[in-house]
């Protein structure tokens, strides 16, 4: 499921506790047993997180609790992913202090506010999507940057020294305080690391307890005991204190301007990437983007307005929220109460923690954000260039120029990749008229980048030849389209034949406007077209050629080479991973039906997809293959596919047939028994509208299930998965057998099939 972009609120998905089946009290009845211990969870890992990152910051303490109060209830309230979580995040580490150290807190206050009320206009005028088209290489690149930049810093923390406000500025620091380590400092730190490594691996009753929480409240104790000199937390006086310390930003326009920018960016960014990261981890109501973008708007003006860092969504206090079991809105907005009562009345206790076991606790969020998974993936993509320029950047400029730098290099590749096309030219015998025939193969993208490379290979073609280019591309744009028209005129006046056919795009239209690739390729079907229209092609010799040896030259033509590594995998065996039990009817096409290749179904067709018993005398025409597929090679997935209007389920309802066919009908008559005595699957269906034939045909599914287990023994059904499906053929709809009753297999279903793999007995009613 993906996140909605306009945000409206599901009608049947309570989100909020006025939302939830009734209100307050509805809420309280059916969620609160979930929502107030969640609350709590995610309150104990937001208290470190946020006066963590407030230091890290170059911030006042207190305004790390401040965010977290309003990102939690103002956020909570407003926001569009109801189980999101959100308040300062370290993602905005680094801005923040460069904002701070260039215009001071109280101006950084003001730009936290102007960066909320721009997202608010974002969001408002629905502009909140446009901030996930941003290259997510560049976004785990600046993350990691940031990463970094946090871990460097909180080094010299750790080391008793102090954070510089860049990098570069933190490596020379780190030059200074590695020579003379406060050891106090360094023990502080090192203790909340260790801690923080060994929690994953403590048993799981033990992990209940969030790992930053014990790390921090360990080292406050044994600071308490014997590190007398580890520096603390300052708040400077209680949380209220704090409050309204706003002045407006004194400094060039465009400097405040693109400090503005920035804040809106990264926090948008993080927010939406975040939400729609949570939506994964839940079935609950998608998040409206939109107007998450809104509720991250408000949170920040107001945070900003009240003397607070600036505010995101934070996948980590979101997935400890999933995970803790939060249902609605109010476990983030709970928390954000939790945080305000604790900072209200535990200012001492906070005032305790050595400023080293946020450092430690820093550094660990920071090597986190360097991701091994997102470097792979950039990888894999070819950008892995892309992402170390980003993060160099961030590192030795700002983060603002190195983001831009990275897009830049994002947009480059597109450039790039716009004009890399591949063009296949090949000699492929004599055409009818006994000149040679040449195939050309265009894939791609078709600009006027790469159509140099196109005219050169086309240039390679002797003259006056048969030549037949197929653009399997995904866009052609207009300048593309003319320079290939003109080469087909220049090529027809010396006397060759040119067949342009299109398997991607359609010719640009009339306005000379590009064109994007059709979903389905006309061009695919044609070997299928040719074969339902009767169609005869002449061969080489005059003759009328064949449907089938028609199909055969596509084949080759436009498929073999496409499926040579595929095939050259199965060379050597087979590992199908499903039996598909089917019927004869040429209708039905296993792997049509099942988007499935070469290696993937081991196939069994019989007129009427009937299943003999097991112990019917010497056939073994279905029980061979099943127990094949299962014992020799594997398979752990056995279907039995029926199909409307079918002519055996006809026939077994009429008059019984003679010859082999009528004794082949005769392993029906336990379905035709099942159907007439009331059948389950039969009622089902009979109130759904199917006729008499389809009821039968869904029955004999059930019944041919059943017999597929008999076949297999209760030993081998522990480890195989067994699926009745039923293809209308009328409007091309699969349905699937889900107890006694056949329905529409769609996406919501697919996380269920191994339910719906397990119909019930068809015995009879």
């Amino acid at each position: 499921m993906s996140p909605s972009v306009d945000a409206p609120p599901n009608p049947q998905a309570p989100t909020s506790p006025a939302d939830a089946a009734g209100g307050l009290i509805g809420w309280a009845r059916t969620h609160a047993r979930f929502d107030v211990p969640a609350s709590l969870v995610v309150f104990l890992v937001a208290v470190p997180l946020s006066l963590g990152i407030a230091v890290a910051s170059d911030a006042p303490v207190a305004a790390g609790l401040i965010a977290a109060v309003v990102g939690g209830i103002v956020a909570g309230l407003v926001g569009g992913a109801p189980l999101q979580v959100s308040g300062p995040a370290a993602g905005l580490t680094v801005v923040m202090a460069e904002t701070v150290a260039e215009f001071g807190w109280a101006a950084t206050c003001a730009i936290t506010v102007a960066a909320g009320l721009l997202q608010i206009v974002l969001g408002v005028t629905r502009l909140g999507r446009f901030a996930l088209a941003i290259s997510p290489t560049v976004v785990h690149a600046m993350l990691a940057a940031i990463g970094i930049s946090i871990a460097l810093g909180q080094l010299n923390v750790a080391l008793g020294g102090t954070s510089q406000s860049s990098a570069i500025g933190n490596v020379r620091e780190l030059g200074t305080t590695a020579l003379n380590p406060n050891l106090q400092a360094l023990i502080a730190a090192l203790v909340v690391i260790g801690v923080l490594i060994a929690w994953p691996r403590l048993p799981k009753q033990i992990r209940r307890v969030p790992g930053p929480l014990v790390a921090v409240i360990a080292v406050t104790v044994l600071a308490a005991l014997v590190l007398p000199n580890a520096k603390r937390v300052e708040l400077g006086g209680s949380l209220l204190d704090q409050v309204g310390v706003l002045e407006l930003p004194d400094g060039a326009p465009l400097a405040i301007i693109g400090a503005v920018l920035t804040v809106t960016l990264i926090a948008s960014i993080e927010s939406l990437l975040s939400a729609v990261a949570v939506d994964k981890l839940h079935d609950g109501p998608r998040a409206g983007l939109n107007r998450e973008l809104v509720g991250q708007g408000v949170a920040n003006s107001i945070s900003g307005a009240l003397g607070g860092l600036a505010v995101t969504g934070v996948i980590v206090r979101s997935s400890t929220n999933v995970a803790a079991g939060a249902k609605t809105r109010a476990s983030a907005i709970l928390h954000g109460v939790w945080v305000l009562v604790f900072a209200l009345l535990l200012v001492g206790v906070v005032e305790q923690i050595p400023l080293a076991a946020l450092a430690g606790l820093l550094l660990m969020m920071g090597f986190q954000l360097v991701k091994r998974t997102d470097i792979a993936t950039a990888r894999q993509r070819g950008e892995l260039w892309i992402y170390l320029v980003t993060v160099i950047g961030v590192l030795a400029l700002n983060l603002v120029e190195g983001v831009l730098i990275g897009l830049g290099c994002a947009l480059v590749l597109v450039l790039i990749r716009m004009a890399r096309v591949s063009v296949d030219v090949r000699q492929a015998g004599t055409a009818p008229d006994g000149r040679e025939l040449w195939l050309v193969d265009v894939h791609g993208s078709l600009s006027f980048l790469a159509t140099p490379l196109l005219v050169r290979r086309l240039s390679t073609i002797p003259d006056g030849q048969v030549v037949e280019i197929d653009l399997l591309v995904d866009y052609l744009d207009p300048a593309g389209h003319e320079q290939l028209e003109d080469w087909r005129t220049r090529y027809a006046a010396g006397g060759g034949s040119v067949v342009l056919e299109h398997s991607g795009p359609h010719e640009a239209d009339g306005d000379g406007k590009a064109v994007k690739a059709s979903p389905l390729s006309q061009r695919a079907w044609l070997p299928w077209s040719t074969w339902q229209n009767g169609q005869r092609e002449l061969g080489t010799d005059g003759m009328v050629a064949h449907p089938l040896a028609v199909g055969v030259r596509e084949f080759h033509k436009r498929t073999s080479q496409t499926l040579r590594p595929v095939f050259e995998e199965l060379r050597d065996g087979q590992a199908p991973e499903t039996v598909f039990i089917g019927c004869v009817d040429s209708r039905l096409v296993p792997n049509v039906l099942t988007s499935s290749g070469p290696g993937d179904l081991l196939t069994v067709r019989t007129m009427g997809n009937l299943v003999p018993e097991p112990d019917a005398a010497d056939d073994g025409s279905v029980s061979a293959p099943v127990l094949y597929g299962v014992d020799e090679i594997g398979t752990r997935t056995i279907v039995v596919c029926g199909h409307s209007g079918c002519g055996a389920m006809t026939a077994a309802l009429g008059q019984p047939a003679g010859g082999p066919i009528g004794r082949w009908l005769q392993h029906g008559d336990a379905s035709v028994a099942a159907f007439r005595s009331g059948h389950p699957v039969a009622r089902h269906a009979a109130e759904e509208g199917w006729n008499e034939v389809d009821q039968l045909g869904q029955v004999n599914v059930a019944i041919g299930l059943d017999r597929v287990r008999a076949i297999l023994g209760e030993e081998r059904l522990a480890e195989v998965e067994l699926v009745g499906l039923f293809f209308r053929i009328e409007d091309g709809t699969v349905h699937v057998l889900n107890d006694d009753r056949f329905v529409t297999l769609t996406d919501g279903e697919l996380t269920e099939l191994s339910h719906l793999g397990t119909p019930a007995a068809g015995s009879p009613a």
